[in-house]
């Protein structure tokens, strides 16, 4: 085998299905979890259900876990630990198991997610995105239907005025949706418009479903994750053209919004509500035991409470959930599980950043993944999402992603050192390994790879 195709995107290790079966069913699991995750009304979900049906069945015909996820899996099950050893705070620790539970089942996605992503990166992150975007646009739609009373029975889809689609808030509905938005927003920025009509409508529908949510982490989150993708794009696109075309899809998709939006505020109803919501600090973030005053209070307590207090007893104790994802680490996950998750937040994204301007095949997703996680990642100030499907979801793409570069190097390294290196076949080895190496790190060499020299004169004839 030779470094030329060590490099090549197609040789890429693949999970090592043989049977057609196998692969069929890899395809298919794959979408069809991604498609099941919006629709979370009633617990357990079909996700849930799907995802341990597909877990047990990828163990059998072959899913394999790598030292490269390690870091996430310990981290996680040290988070879970801090979780149950946090059970001893309460009167009877069984009214918080099923709470831990949950918990465990969603690490276990994350797991999953991890491994499945870690091999045949490129392709099953296509089929997630391709699943996960039908199910974002059937909830959308439910939601939109909802929304205008299209139909008898139709405002199940939404509560308080809001979008929620087939999720119990809105505000979860709505963080959910920006990933998908994402991977339709870099499609259409690096393609030609007239490739990318379908998807510029199913853009437009999920944009209105996200605005009707009217959640202002939702709103932040998309506008944040459009501008980080728009800058990723552009600072890795190595042609002029390209660079250009992305700077005038961006300006043309920001004055579609601008219009959508005006249109949208004309409506008294949606008017009225978009100014409620719009508002950056309402009264129950400010005001006596507010968002932010139990923040306050809130750590105050944990630094009493090594093992935390105990799953939902903040609400028991100031009137409403802490609301912010550093805290609820402490409180329900005591330290152990607070300053695991702290780790695992400054862990990931070291670990994935530095691979945002790496040439890989499968980089445009991971320029989706990271802004939408970077998003996510700023909310935990005002959200406790410790259970939020499509969170955990994100640690495990970001985590296969990153267990996906460490084993191409490694295998690109181990195709390296089979290559001859005697004097006829030297000179056709050390430019592919040069290739390899420049590709592998445009700054500098992976380890225990040497830099490419010019052969020695008395090699060449």
């Amino acid at each position: 085998m030779s470094l030329a195709a060590a490099v090549s995107p197609a040789s890429y290790p693949a999970a090592g299905w043989d049977w057609p079966i196998a692969r069929r069913f890899s395809a298919w699991t794959i979408s069809a979890i991604a498609f099941v995750s919006a629709f979370v009304m009633e617990e357990p979900a079909p996700y849930e259900l799907l995802l341990c049906l597909a877990f047990v069945v990828w163990i059998v015909f072959g899913l394999r876990l790598n030292r490269y996820i390690l870091p996430m899996v310990g981290l996680l099950l040290a988070y879970l630990a801090g979780g149950f050893l946090d059970l001893t705070q309460l009167p009877n620790p069984t009214d918080g198991m099923i709470y831990m539970l949950t918990t465990a089942l969603l690490i276990a996605s994350a797991i999953f997610w991890a491994a499945v992503v870690s091999h045949d990166t490129t392709d099953r992150l296509r089929l997630l995105k391709n699943g996960y975007i039908a199910s974002a646009l059937v909830a959308a739609l439910l939601g939109i239907a909802g929304y205008f009373h299209l139909f008898p029975g139709a405002e199940i889809f939404t509560r308080y005025d809001r979008i929620k689609g087939t999720f119990k808030d809105p505000n979860v509905f709505g963080p959910f949706v920006v990933l998908p938005i994402v991977f339709l927003y870099r499609d259409i920025l690096i393609n030609r418009l007239r490739d990318s009509l379908g998807k510029a409508l199913i853009l437009l529908v999920l944009l209105l479903a996200v605005f009707l949510a009217f959640s202002r982490a939702a709103w932040g989150m998309t506008a944040f994750a459009i501008l980080a993708v728009t800058f990723l794009g552009f600072l890795t696109e190595q042609r002029s053209l390209g660079r250009l075309r992305i700077l005038i899809y961006f300006g043309i998709g920001m004055m579609v919004i601008a219009l959508l939006l005006v249109v949208a505020l004309s409506i008294p109803a949606i008017s009225d509500l978009f100014s409620q919501r719009a508002t950056l600090v309402e009264d129950y973030d400010a005001g006596h035991l507010g968002r932010f005053n139990r923040h306050i209070l809130g750590f105050f307590l944990v630094q009493q409470r090594p093992l935390g207090i105990g799953p939902l007893q903040f609400a028991l104790m100031f009137g409403e959930d802490e609301h912010n994802m550093w805290l609820k680490g402490f409180t329900t996950y005591g330290w152990l599980g607070g300053f695991s998750y702290i780790v695992l937040v400054v862990w990931t994204l070291y670990a994935a950043g530095r691979l945002l301007l790496k040439p890989r095949p499968w980089a445009g997703y991971l320029h989706c993944i990271f802004a939408v996680y970077l998003g996510q990642v700023m909310i935990h100030n005002v959200i406790d999402n410790d259970h939020w499907r499509h969170l955990f979801l994100l640690y495990g793409l970001l985590w296969g992603i990153i267990a996906a570069d460490r084993l191409y190097l490694r295998d690109a390294r181990r195709s390296a050192a089979e290559l001859p290196l005697s004097p006829a076949g030297a000179r056709d080895a050390e430019p592919v390994r040069a290739a390899f190496i420049e590709r592998a790190s445009p700054r500098r060499s992976p380890p225990g790879i040497p830099r490419w020299r010019p052969p020695a004169p008395h090699l060449t004839s």
